[in-house]
């Protein structure tokens, strides 16, 4: 089977973590690049509520086309990168990441909602390939026992990348010279520029050495055993509470703007969506603690600790007490933050040659994303924007469950 240019050859798991410095430093700049985009998706929620005159609940469609191309398109990533390995899925990606990022000249012109729509479900489905690609290369680039720290590391710079976005777009899209569709073009200004930053990273990834690492000795004893993706508990598992957990966070970053500005009177638009960037700072801020706190602390027990917190801050969020429950929903997204690279490190240990095809289903569970945000959405419509988020709660409900069954693994 021909290589890529710059693919290395397979090499052991166990050959040092030096081997595979620079490949994991790309691999985390792709997470940054996915945090972004997704970092400024909460902030177009209320852009196209104010400049399109739409719906919370067809706004939320925007979460629908963004997390549905997850669903159909990460199996596909992983049968590429069965084939030809991480280095493919990551170009594919890239490529798709930069197409749908310019689809946004057209959709600004138009001024149609679902223009951009279809942009964002292009981009959505470059980012399947990264997060296929870049969730489990993480993991593999380093000793198996540390795969949870490596990759709530990685994360990390995610977080990083949904933390300045909303600066960003909070400026262009709701700013003094922003009204109407002239918001619109702050929207394709950002978007133009995100294009061209993808294309240099992917050429740097085209000309780039990246091990491609062998995952089969990671786990022979269950190769020898032969035992079938979903005959491991773990891994379906995992699959469940990514699907919840993402619903959950999805959901409260959609309605964040509108709950911020509901809570605090003369609170504007522009104001709450920098109200949402200290929010996932407190995100990021999660993500690098939790990453030390696994130094001392299961990975699994963290994770209950965590979501049995976040179902108290959601009842607080419910009781509608003003700037009190606004607080409670910016630290919800601290103890959010270590939830998807946990539950995802968790799922595909122990794997070895399935680990590409298992790391596609629970990214494939993304799509709780799509799911939740639109019936949150309606129901705020219906009953207000507070008895919303008994959703999250009892998608988070899930996530414990799940960090108690994973326990004994961890």
């Amino acid at each position: 089977m021909p290589a890529l240019p710059g693919t290395a050859a397979p090499i052991p798991q166990d050959a040092g973590a030096r081997r595979y410095r620079l490949a994991f430093v790309l691999v985390t700049s792709l997470f940054f690049l996915w945090g972004f985009s997704y970092g400024l998706l909460d902030v177009l929620n209320k852009h196209f509520q104010e400049a399109l005159d739409i719906t919370r609940a067809r706004s939320a469609l925007l979460q629908a086309a963004y997390f549905g191309a997850y669903f159909l398109m990460a199996l596909p990533a992983a049968r590429l990168m069965e084939r030809h390995g991480y280095k493919t899925g990551i170009l594919l990606g890239l490529g798709l990441f930069a197409a749908g990022a310019l689809l946004f000249i057209p959709a600004t012109a138009a001024g149609v909602f679902e223009y951009f729509l279809f942009a964002l479900f292009v981009i959505a489905c470059g980012l399947a390939c990264l997060e296929t690609a870049a969730n489990p290369y993480a993991t593999v680039l380093g000793p198996a026992e540390s795969s949870e720290r490596r990759l709530n590391l990685a994360q990390s710079f995610n977080g990083l990348g949904t933390f300045i976005a909303p600066f960003i777009g909070g400026k262009l899209f709701f700013g003094a010279s922003a009204s109407g569709m002239s918001g619109s073009h702050g929207v394709q200004l950002i978007y133009v520029a995100t294009a061209i930053v993808v294309i240099a990273i992917a050429v740097l990834v085209w000309r780039t050495r990246m091990p491609e690492v062998a995952t089969g000795a990671a786990s022979a004893a269950t190769q020898a055993a032969h035992v079938p993706l979903f005959a491991q508990r773990h891994f379906v598992l995992a699959v469940v509470a990514q699907f919840f957990y993402v619903a959950a966070q999805v959901g409260v970053g959609a309605f964040f703007i509108n709950y911020a500005v509901d809570h605090v009177p003369g609170l504007s638009s522009e104001r709450a969506a920098y109200l949402l960037a200290v929010a996932l700072g407190c995100f990021l801020a999660g993500r690098f603690l939790t990453t030390a706190l696994m130094g001392a602390v299961a990975p699994a027990r963290l994770l209950t600790v965590y979501a049995v917190i976040s179902i108290a801050l959601c009842a607080v969020v419910v009781a509608g007490m003003g700037r009190l429950s606004v607080a409670a929903l910016i630290a919800l997204f601290f103890f959010m933050s270590m939830m998807f690279p946990t539950i995802f490190a968790l799922g595909v240990k122990g794997l070895g040659a399935q680990t590409k095809r298992g790391a596609s289903f629970i990214i494939m569970a993304i799509v709780g994303g799509a799911i939740v945000p639109s019936f949150m959405g309606r129901i705020a419509d219906a009953r207000g924007i507070e008895t919303a988020f008994w959703v999250p709660a009892l998608c988070f409900a899930v996530v414990a469950g799940y960090g108690l069954c994973a326990r004994p693994r961890a």
